[in-house]
């Protein structure tokens, strides 16, 4: 094996990359209803191979992960930032009861086993997945006032506690949250992500890519005018009770213009666009129905337009009605008005905020002539902002060294709690200015899958061999402590979050619960059964907490257990 080791060590990529591939094959296997998945299959994948014994650099880690929590925070900063208020008192309460399950849990433990209180404190970091315990503890344990041989002791075996229990931190808690969870709630996590995001779609179909409405809102008919003969195109447009528009007209084999005054001819043959309702069965007004006739075809587009415009903006739709002009309003139809990508009710009591986007249908000179008088046409493209996404890693990375001192605890975001604020706050931004920010879904797709499963992957490469040796030279008490440490705080924080929380979706549930034990390979399983963001509020706000209560534990085993 010595070739082997040459080479992941000349190469440590290959060992990153092959545990990704090994890792995903392996998360396919299903038993029963089990089902590893691939960030916990990377995991596994990244340990065995670790045993060759592979150097990997800690910074390749840090990378990915910012990338990672940094897409998810973009993602869902919209809705996050909506989400705050008294609604978010369950996710409070969800963060404090399992840091309080947690610290207990380990210091009884402590005391039963007799642990000192360096590894005490490596098991909490180990078993709760919240390195910076390492920092906090070590930090306490040096103002002990011990001997400095004792100290120095003590603070090896929070490593020694730490690498022992943190890869079944990391697995057990994908267990709990994308197993164990759903059985209990006995739905599924998929199932209650498509619940929660019809109700947040307010009734209106979302459909996926490459699906269609077999009989679509908006559609075009072509008649041949009979009993409408003499009337104007303005009339015939008036007299719907759904807004129509002729965008054709053909008489004697050429094509006229559809002037608002032109007097409509027998023998004319015209083409109506407008809703269903107004266009399917004119024939009686009109005349007969045609199927197609030559070149009656007009192309039409839907556009998504950001409303910026101060005529439009902070009133209600029923004002905006009212007061648009018949000019401008003709040939161009609203689909639909969403804010922060949910749709809005287009009644008239709604009122347009700024930023909100409104999806135009008519011909591209109608839509292009609306949009400039409502505010930007969004462009759809493939290509994603470097600058603004440069700038929001780089100012969430400084976020991150931020220090702030509690008597002689040091609180910090680190680095994925700084990428994840700035990724909500500029998700956030980006929804409040279409214009700038663009990350096309595959895009970001991408980086949250790599960015998880590389980290977790870095992790076991880098864990896994002394996680294995100290397992085999300690004996499975430690290993055994960390899972109880792992496991008991979820679980009692799960039964606490359906009984007196009364969590009733499980996809919800499952992100709130990830979120307070601060578990990133958990919430990116349970992404991936999600198939939506559903779950990414409850546990941003969660993760944003954890990342606070959890640190302040180290000092707390220290001086307790």
């Amino acid at each position: 094996m010595s070739w082997l080791h040459a080479v992941l060590n000349q190469s440590p990529e290959i060992a990153l990359f092959l545990s990704l591939a090994v890792g995903y094959w392996i998360g396919k296997f299903q038993f029963g209803k089990f089902q590893l998945g691939g960030v916990a299959g990377s995991l596994l994948a990244a340990v065995i191979i670790s045993q060759v014994g592979v150097s990997i650099d800690n910074g390749i880690k840090s990378v990915l992960f910012a990338l990672f929590i940094y897409a998810v925070g973009f993602e869902s900063g919209p809705q996050f930032f909506r989400s705050l208020g008294r609604q978010s008192l369950r996710e409070i309460a969800m963060a404090t009861v399992l840091a309080v399950s947690g610290l207990l849990t380990v210091i009884v433990l402590a005391r039963a086993f007799g642990l000192d209180k360096g590894l005490a404190a490596g098991i909490a970091a180990g078993g709760l997945t919240q390195s910076a315990i390492i920092g906090t503890a070590s930090a306490a344990i040096g103002k002990l006032g011990l001997a400095a041989d004792e100290t120095q002791r003590l603070q090896a075996n929070v490593a020694i506690g730490y690498a022992v229990t943190y890869i079944f931190g990391s697995f057990g808690a994908i267990i709990v949250c994308v197993n164990i969870l759903p059985w209990f709630m006995r739905r599924s996590i998929r199932d209650d992500a498509i619940k929660a995001e019809a109700e947040m779609l307010a009734g209106a179909r979302s459909y996926g890519v490459g699906e269609y409405a077999a009989a679509p809102d908006l559609v075009g008919r072509i008649y041949r005018i009979e009993t409408a003969a003499g009337r104007s195109v303005a009339e015939i447009e008036g007299a719907s009770a759904q807004p129509i528009s002729i965008e054709r007209i053909k008489r004697g084999g050429s094509l006229i213009g559809a002037e608002p005054s032109l007097k409509l001819q027998a023998g004319d043959i015209v083409l109506l666009v407008g809703r269903r309702s107004g266009v399917v069965g004119l024939s009686q007004q009109l005349g007969p129905e045609l199927e197609s006739s030559e070149g009656m075809d007009v192309v039409v587009v839907t556009r998504d337009v950001a409303i910026t415009a101060a005529t439009f903006v902070k009133r209600t739709v029923a004002e905006i009605r009212a007061s648009t002009a018949a000019d401008l309003r003709h040939g161009v139809y609203v689909v639909a008005v969403k804010r922060a990508g949910n749709p809005l009710p287009l009644e008239g009591e709604t009122v347009i905020e700024p930023g909100d986007v409104a999806t135009l249908y008519g011909t591209a000179d109608d839509v292009q002539r609306v949009a400039r008088q409502v505010g930007s046409i969004i462009i759809p493209s493939d290509k994603t902002d470097f600058v603004f996404h440069g700038f929001g890693l780089v100012v969430g990375l400084l976020i991150g060294l931020l220090v702030v001192r509690f008597g002689d605890i040091p609180l910090t975001l680190g680095s994925g709690g700084g990428a994840l604020l700035s990724g909500l706050a500029f998700g956030w931004y980006r929804s409040r200015n279409m214009a700038l920010g663009n990350m096309p879904t595959a895009a970001s797709t991408l980086l949250r899958d790599l960015g998880l499963a590389g980290f977790v992957a870095v992790v076991g490469l880098q864990s896994g061999l002394q996680a294995v040796s100290t397992i085999a030279e300690k004996g499975l008490s430690i290993f055994m402590i960390g899972v109880v440490v792992t496991l008991l705080p979820l679980l009692i924080t799960m039964l606490f979050g359906r009984y007196v929380l009364r969590y009733d979706n499980t996809a919800i549930f499952a992100g709130a619960l990830s979120g307070s034990r601060s578990a990133n390979p958990a919430f990116g399983e349970i992404l991936d059964k999600a198939g939506n963001s559903i779950p990414t509020t409850p546990f941003a706000i969660t993760y944003a907490l954890a990342n606070v209560f959890l640190t302040l534990l180290g000092p707390l085993v220290v001086a307790f257990a």
